[in-house]
């Protein structure tokens, strides 16, 4: 799906050498999404540090960068320094970086270990928010946006993370993280993402 939104410009001076002003409009084609979904707005998000807060509280200002992890095996272990990588590259620039762990807070502490304080870490045992981004695989990786659109990538593919990546870095106008990186894990399905 495209939309238009309309820019305005204003030019002074003329022919007749008398200033004034001139609007002109031109459609511009917005930027497309790599949407694959859309998220309820009453679905809840329940950080490790605060209570819940339904996600379209979380998205108010910025869109939400989601690493989505099993603490309860060693593929999503494998992936934990590769994303907390590329999410601290992400840190600065107008968006939450954030993990997602299917375990309660005290397992995604545990799991994390200081990566749980580095980032906002939310927790998902009953995989409620796992189900609502639709992923096969875990770890996955999904951006979240301002609309509530979403698109993720499941499994550690690193081409997939890359699509995700760039169009948040492009919307954001952010540089793009190099994915893979020499010392990444190769690529891997992953586990299954509800258990």
């Amino acid at each position: 799906m495209s939309w238009h939104t309309q820019i305005e410009w204003r030019s002074f001076g003329g022919s007749d050498g008398l200033f004034g002003e001139k609007f002109v409009t031109a459609p511009v084609l917005a930027l497309p999404s790599p949407a694959v979904g859309y998220l309820p707005e009453d679905l809840l998000l329940h950080s490790i540090n605060g209570k819940d807060y339904a996600v379209r509280d979380w998205l108010t200002s910025y869109p939400i960068l989601l690493v989505s992890l099993d603490p309860y095996t060693h593929e999503s272990a494998w992936i934990i320094e590769t994303a907390a990588r590329f999410m601290d590259h992400f840190t600065p620039a107008n968006v939450r970086t954030a993990w997602l762990c299917t375990a309660d807070d005290d397992g995604c502490r545990q799991f994390l270990g200081p990566h749980a304080e580095n980032f906002l870490t939310f927790s998902d045992p009953d995989r409620t928010v796992v189900k609502a981004l639709g992923l096969d695989r875990l770890p996955s990786l999904s951006a979240i946006y301002p609309d509530l659109s979403f698109a993720s990538a499941s499994g550690w593919d690193p081409t997939a993370w890359r699509e995700v990546t760039a169009h948040l870095a492009k919307i954001l106008s952010w540089s793009r993280p190099i994915i893979p990186r020499p010392g990444d894990p190769l690529p891997f399905q992953g586990t299954p993402a509800l258990g």
